[in-house]
């Protein structure tokens, strides 16, 4: 049977805009989490997780409160990471990206998007509709799997806040790509990250 897994980045937070990669939810982030509520209300849900952190925590609420059948559950496979280092054929232009990242960061990375992969792609004896709240590379990496795309190749892929992506998770099959980013349920004004790059 098929699996349908939307992959969700948490609401803008309040301290995006002096760099930090986590905090609480800004007035835009709570109404970015409560239209995206709207727009999964008509999907049969099958389970809701989400990364621990305070965006993440605090978009996961919003949709629960206002769609009561679905119980988001914490998941640490979903916290923000760094999928993976430089390897051969990785672009130069990112050496100055990966100069404040650490041996142990990137091998821990590594290890959780791997897990995560294996946790949450799970094609069962149902037919399954799956939501995950969490973090730009998170989703970033899961993307560059479905396609099979060099180790390095979740650099580039950018979500804006409260983006679906979905793939479509068939036994035996290649992961699918349905849907990338997608921004229709925000108005144009709430649709961070269409100009300028997006922090983590």
């Amino acid at each position: 049977m098929t699996q349908h897994l939307y992959l969700i980045r948490h609401g803008e937070h309040r301290d995006a805009e002096h760099g930090m990669t986590d905090g609480p939810l800004s007035p835009r982030g709570r109404r970015q989490a409560e239209l995206l509520a709207g727009r999964l209300g008509g999907i049969p849900i099958t389970a809701t997780w989400h990364a621990p952190s305070t965006s993440a925590t605090e978009t996961a609420r919003i949709i629960a409160d206002l769609l009561p059948s679905v119980q988001p559950q914490p998941s640490a496979l979903l916290f923000d990471t760094i999928p993976s280092g430089p390897v051969p054929g990785t672009p130069k232009a990112f050496n100055s990206w990966f100069s404040s990242v650490t041996e142990a960061e990137i091998e821990a990375g590594r290890a959780q998007m791997a897990d995560a992969l294996a946790e949450f792609v799970t094609p069962s004896g149902q037919e399954r509709h799956d939501v995950l709240i969490t973090h730009n590379l998170v989703i970033a990496e899961f993307v560059r799997a479905a396609f099979d795309a060099p180790e390095w190749r979740w650099l580039g892929l950018t979500q804006a806040h409260c983006g679906i992506t979905v793939l479509k998770v068939r036994p035996g099959r290649p992961l699918t790509l349905l849907a990338h980013n997608d921004l229709a349920h925000l108005p144009f004004e709430l649709r961070t990250g269409l100009v300028e790059p997006l922090p983590i």
